[in-house]
């Protein structure tokens, strides 16, 4: 456990000095939430869930990336591949709570007549996916423009496609648009139970794929040469 909070430590650190993108993280899920706040409210949530996903997902990203470089040595001080996935995923969950908290009152106070327990739940699940799913492109995306323009398609992709379509289910953030209708529109619990499956699915292989690649990663030896 020391040495998961030593990592959580060192990833924490990493990402606060990059203040200026952490300001820009900060304010993303905000333009989300104002630009559908006149006309659609509850839109206005749906799409600040999304742009929360999205914030903590490129940051999850850019630790990612900034964290190949340290990686091989704390191996060689004894740390496992486990100790350096979930003492990651432990800093970026405790950086994806403090940025949902000040959405999650913004909508309690600028939004009524609606489920306040699922709009949390939709942002913990938030949350809990986004963290493994940026690390898990930095660990198949060798650099960081590629992970972000993956990130975009799959945002954009979850805003324009019918939700009720099956090929939607596939998508990492699908769950936010149930849960979302669910404690928007008051519909029935059929829409909760779905997107809890969908998103604890994906929380769970989520973060078993990124454990499995940094495994394998840091199994190899890319400067021994065989002749």
């Amino acid at each position: 456990m020391t040495k998961v909070l030593v990592v959580a430590e060192s990833a924490l650190r990493e990402l606060l000095r990059r203040r200026s993108v952490l300001v820009i993280l900060l304010l993303l899920p905000l333009a989300f939430y104002l630009s559908r706040r006149g006309d659609h409210l509850g839109q206005s949530i749906r799409f600040v869930c999304l742009g929360l996903g999205w914030a903590l997902s490129t940051a999850a990203l850019f630790a990612g990336s900034a964290a190949r470089g340290i990686e091989p040595r704390l191996r060689l001080s004894g740390y496992r591949s486990a100790h350096l996935v979930f003492g990651r995923l432990l800093a970026l969950w405790t950086v994806g709570v403090l940025l949902s908290m000040p959405y999650y009152v913004l909508i309690l106070v600028d939004q009524h007549d609606v489920r306040y327990g699922a709009i949390a739940l939709i942002m913990a699940l938030t949350v809990v996916v986004a963290a493994p799913f940026g690390l898990l492109l930095s660990a198949v995306l060798p650099r960081e423009l590629e992970g972000t323009l993956v990130l975009l398609t799959v945002v954009g992709l979850q805003m324009v496609m019918d939700p009720a379509d099956s090929v939607t289910r596939a998508l990492p953030f699908w769950f936010s648009r149930e849960i979302g209708t669910y404690a928007i529109d008051h519909t029935d619990g059929g829409y909760l139970t779905r997107g809890l499956t969908q998103g604890i699915a994906f929380a769970v292989v989520l973060t078993l794929l990124v454990t499995v690649a940094a495994a394998v990663r840091l199994r190899q030896r890319r400067h021994l040469r065989f002749a």
